[in-house]
């Protein structure tokens, strides 16, 4: 066959790039270095065993003074963005763009990397990929042309957890790669594909882990602290935040993803030998398009395949992760029709080479991992980085060789997502405008507007296919992002019999928000008038009545801003109706603001209007005070616990008290120990949560003869001086001398609340009585959304709610309440044994002979965990163990029914929590601790109970209103404590 001028032309083409590929030369000093480093030949592949020479453009080791994975040597941010920024002078290939600031004021960078003339016309590139993510707006012949001429952008991000040091160093040495290297397969990477790179996503833990570093280089023979901050707020959490973008790294990503829209965002993560390239072991997310999966399969398999075939051992898929939560960063890819990915290497917290031993759960061969990792092996930075940046560049070079298919791929499950509606439905979900908690339904629906998903409202009130009223708000299905809005919005369901999960189960927004959602199957909705929202959304707020109101109400319908309207004016005198009442032709909740104008009318409404116009609330002016019983609402002085063990939880009450403008102190438990006057400081203490037993939160970090463990800014770690707390030693937890104090401030009047696990501390050192935790052997619920009943209407902790509430359960502790402290035998929780043996059936009494038959007396019915009334007999015996009747535990909340149980996610055995308390209250002295069984602020998802904990800080010393009788009349009100 005769070859033709276009075949002849392009076997030239291939023929001068392989030339200009051999003859560039190499950097040898740089090249040295990689093979120093390298422990072993078979963690060095031909991609990444030399560095091509530049005259003009820098490497890292002329920049920094070392290679990238060089032994002892981390790297600052400041200074990996100066290298990218050095890139981007020397090379036209490179360009940087800044994302925006984290919490504490440090810089986020993305660095876009492509041959010359993509670099040139990178805003058409991402206009081109803006236009084929809504294929509403396109015809076939554009989106052709528009996947022709399409160059695909593929995101690599590291740095997400600083603990995790390889990502950030390896990415300096990728990006000149790309821009330097003449090889045909990094021609191939430029010509087809925008390499985009975020070096370091958590960039205030990144230069806290150097920090400590440097600390640990300089101190070999001192123990060197934890990295217990990573950002501002959480630390692993910083990848569970895909739902609630609550954090600054979150909402950059997602609005940078926007933006690019590209076809890949790919995460880069260490923790398991020796490559672990992501698919998961299902079950797979439901929600998302199973060509997503078949693309996660394709890429992994390529990268294993190529990997095994240069003689990488411990390169393998599956058999890690679940693929089902909607949390995780790269959950933003997935989302919006694109590819998230993620690998995970051995890792290396730090850049010493070290001998390692490999567990042997990960060195088994077994069906995912024909080719399993060594039991033993000598690891370094430098291999860490050698695996991370091969495996990338065969992604990106099968990326770019499919260019054209991954882009099709692409464009068509975005017409498969508008589809959607008409084929696989839902055709909408509705949030009906008469929801009571309209503030929280318009947040909701901001949080979807900046994740990209389209929401509308109603013109017209509606009586099919569903009846509700205008102005409502519908999140329609024909729209690019509609598996995104299905994901969040939909009921989850884990099989108990399924892989173990890697996190959540269930995460329903509407559930956790407390908020009502329609799922709507009949496409008829779609042809309803309704308007695109454009901007943010927020209810009219201010004052309404006359102009000579002498009192104020505000309905408690627990939004959250009411804690930011009562903090605000915490000068202002208010109280708390203590039951529903009417006024002027409105019904009003127990919990209610209500205000009395007094003197300086004029200047109180003035106020009250500004504070609520800007909160969204409305307040509502009366000419006369409501006849309710009322007690007056505090804004009390707050201290947040956290333990120097772990800050990854509390960090959430942070987040959420700071949005809100709760005020507290953030005090470490130390000072729990150490401050004996708590009650004359704070009116409450909340314990943040703490993962560990309550003998390891209250003894903390063991304090043996060692040197102390400082926790502070020094000429070594200068980037401890923007964390949330620093110690000189953090060493030791409140101790025994610590709930001591916490006893005493409990007794004088303060509230103690604890949440979570940490609920053992209270019950297991004395400060409350009647309270246990039981152990479970069948419950199994893995980050469910669980149904709670509201067990005392009167109580100030549960003002605002309604009959039931959703809550967020992590599979413990089940809580059990005895008014005899556990001396009393505990109910059985299964049926009674068979009946004796005897004359007639089973359900037959047995009736002794010789005598009148007497029947036994009627068992009580109870329900799980609940003790059988006392008897007289037994009253007597354990007098001395009842506790005063003013003391007794006080049951406010309690898991439903087992067949009511489980809103959305895994449930196994949920007969063992069912009927359980959920949040209990314990009196004790003048004072109370409140013991949450569930975390109610949890990942900022769970707003629909964030006011459970607001209810207790407004009321704390009102705790016992409902408990006993109450005189009608009004307690004298008082401004809040200052």
């Amino acid at each position: 066959m005769i070859p033709t001028k276009r075949l002849v032309l392009k076997l030239l083409c291939l023929g001068l790039a392989a030339l200009a590929g051999a003859a560039q030369p190499v950097d040898e000093a740089y090249t040295a270095k990689i093979r120093e480093y390298t422990t072993e030949p078979f963690f060095l592949t031909d991609l990444v065993e030399t560095l091509p020479a530049s005259a003009s453009v820098p490497t890292p080791h002329k920049a920094l003074g070392y290679i990238a994975g060089a032994a002892g040597k981390l790297t600052y941010s400041r200074d990996i963005y100066r290298y990218f920024r050095e890139l981007e002078r020397t090379s036209p290939r490179v360009k940087v763009f800044s994302m925006g600031q984290t919490e504490e004021g440090r810089e986020m960078l993305l660095a876009a990397i492509s041959d010359e003339s993509n670099v040139a016309k990178l805003e058409t590139l991402r206009q081109n990929a803006r236009r084929l993510a809504d294929p509403r707006k396109l015809t076939e012949k554009e989106a052709s042309a528009l996947i022709n001429e399409g160059v695909p952008a593929y995101w690599i991000t590291g740095g997400l957890h600083p603990p995790e040091t390889g990502a950030p160093e390896m990415l300096m040495e990728l990006a000149y790669r790309l821009a330097v290297a003449e090889t045909p397969l990094v021609r191939n990477i430029r010509r087809n594909v925008v390499v985009l790179i975020t070096p370091i996503l958590e960039v205030d833990g990144r230069d806290r882990q150097v920090d400590l570093y440097n600390y640990r280089l300089a101190n070999p023979d001192r123990t060197p602290p934890s990295l217990v901050y990573w950002g501002k707020y959480v630390a692993h959490d910083n990848n569970r935040d895909g739902i609630a973008m609550a954090l600054a790294l979150t909402r950059h990503v997602t609005r940078a993803f926007l933006e690019w829209h590209p076809l890949v965002l790919h995460d880069l993560h260490e923790s398991i030998p020796f490559l672990y390239t992501s698919t998961g072991m299902g079950p797979y997310n439901a929600w998302l398009d199973p060509i997503v999966i078949n693309e996660w399969q394709k890429l992994a398999y390529h990268e294993v395949e190529e990997l095994t075939k240069r003689g990488v051992p411990g390169v393998w898929t599956h058999g890690f992760y679940d693929g089902w939560a909607a949390n995780y960063l790269f959950t933003v890819a997935h989302g919006h029709n694109a590819i998230g990915r993620f690998y995970e290497t051995f890792g290396n917290r730090v850049a010493d080479t070290m001998d390692r031993t490999v567990p042997e759960s990960q060195t088994t061969r077994t069906w995912f991992r024909p080719n399993p990792p060594l039991p033993k092996v000598r690891w370094s930075l430098r291999n860490n980085v050698n695996l991370q940046q091969s495996g990338l560049l065969l992604a990106l070079n099968y990326t770019a060789t499919n260019r054209r298919e991954f882009l099709e791929n692409f464009y068509l499950k975005s017409k498969r997502s508008v589809a959607k509606a008409r084929n696989e439905g839902p055709a909408a979900w509705v949030i009906p405008a008469d929801d009571p908690r309209p503030l929280e339904c318009a947040e909701l629906v901001n949080l979807l507007r900046a994740h990209g998903i389209e929401v509308h409202r109603l013109s017209n009130a509606l009586e099919k296919p569903l009846k509700v009223p205008a102005q409502s708000y519908v999140i329609r299905m024909d729209q690019p992002y509609s598996r995104m809005a299905d994901m969040l919005f939909d009921t989850q369901y884990y099989n108990p019999g399924d892989t173990r999960p890697y996190d959540d189960t269930g995460w329903s927004v509407g559930a956790l928000r407390n908020i009502r959602t329609v799922r709507v199957t009949d496409a008829s909705i779609l042809d309803a008038p309704m308007t695109l929202i454009t901007a943010a959304e927020k209810p009219a707020g201010g004052v309404q009545g006359p102009a000579n109101a002498s009192v104020y109400v505000v309905q408690h319908n627990a939004e959250n801003a009411l804690a930011t309207f009562r903090f605000r004016l915490r000068d202002v005198s208010m109280s708390a109706a203590r039951a529903p009442f009417e006024a002027e032709g409105r019904e009003y909740n127990a919990g209610s603001f209500i205000i009395k104008a007094g003197a300086g009318t004029d200047a109180l409404r003035r106020r009250l209007d500004e504070a609520a116009a800007e909160l969204g609330l409305a307040v509502h002016g009366l000419s006369a005070l409501p006849e309710v019983p009322m007690h007056a609402l505090a804004a009390p002085r707050i201290a947040l616990v956290h333990s120097w063990l772990n800050t990854q939880s509390e960090g959430w009450f942070r987040l959420a008290f700071d949005k809100l403008g709760v005020p507290y102190d953030y005090i470490s438990d130390q000072a729990l120990r150490t401050r004996q006057n708590l009650r004359e400081r704070y009116d409450v203490i909340v314990y943040g949560p703490t993962p560990g037993s309550a003998q390891r939160i209250v003894n903390g970090i063991p304090r043996g003869a060692g040197d102390p463990i400082p926790w502070k800014a020094s000429p070594l770690t200068p980037n401890l001086a923007t964390s949330p707390d620093t110690t000189e030693d953090m060493r030791g937890g409140p101790g025994l001398e610590g709930m001591v104090n916490l006893r005493t401030f409990v007794e004088q009047g303060g509230l103690f609340i604890t949440i979570a696990g940490n609920a053992a501390i209270p019950i297991d050192f004395g400060l409350v009585e009647g309270v246990s935790i039981s152990a479970t052997r069948e419950l199994q619920t893995r980050g469910s959304v669980l149904q709670t009943v509201i067990a005392d209407k009167q109580s100030p902790v549960t003002y605002g709610f309604g009959e039931r509430l959703s809550v967020h359960f992590n599979q413990g502790p089940v809580f059990r309440t005895s008014l005899t402290g556990g001396m009393q035998a505990p109910a059985p929780e299964q049926a009674p044994a068979a009946r004796p043996s005897g004359r007639g059936s089973a359900t037959d009494p047995d009736v002794p002979q010789g005598r009148p038959y007497t029947p036994p007396p009627a068992k009580p019915k109870l329900q799980p965990g609940e003790e059988p009334p006392l008897t007289e007999e037994m009253r007597e015996s354990l007098r001395a163990f009842l506790p005063p009747a003013a003391e007794r535990p006080r049951t406010l909340m309690r898991f439903a029914d087992e067949k009511e149980l489980l809103v959305s996610g895994l449930l196994a055995g949920g007969r063992e929590l069912a009927h359980r308390p959920a949040v209990v209250q314990v009196p004790r002295g003048q004072g109370n601790v409140l013991l949450f069984a569930f975390n109610p602020i949890w990942r900022h998802q769970t707003q629909g109970s964030f006011f459970l904990v607001f209810n207790a800080l407004l009321n704390f010393d009102n705790l016992s209103a409902g408990a006993r009788t109450e005189t009608p009349a009004e307690q004298p009100a008082r401004s809040g404590s200052q």
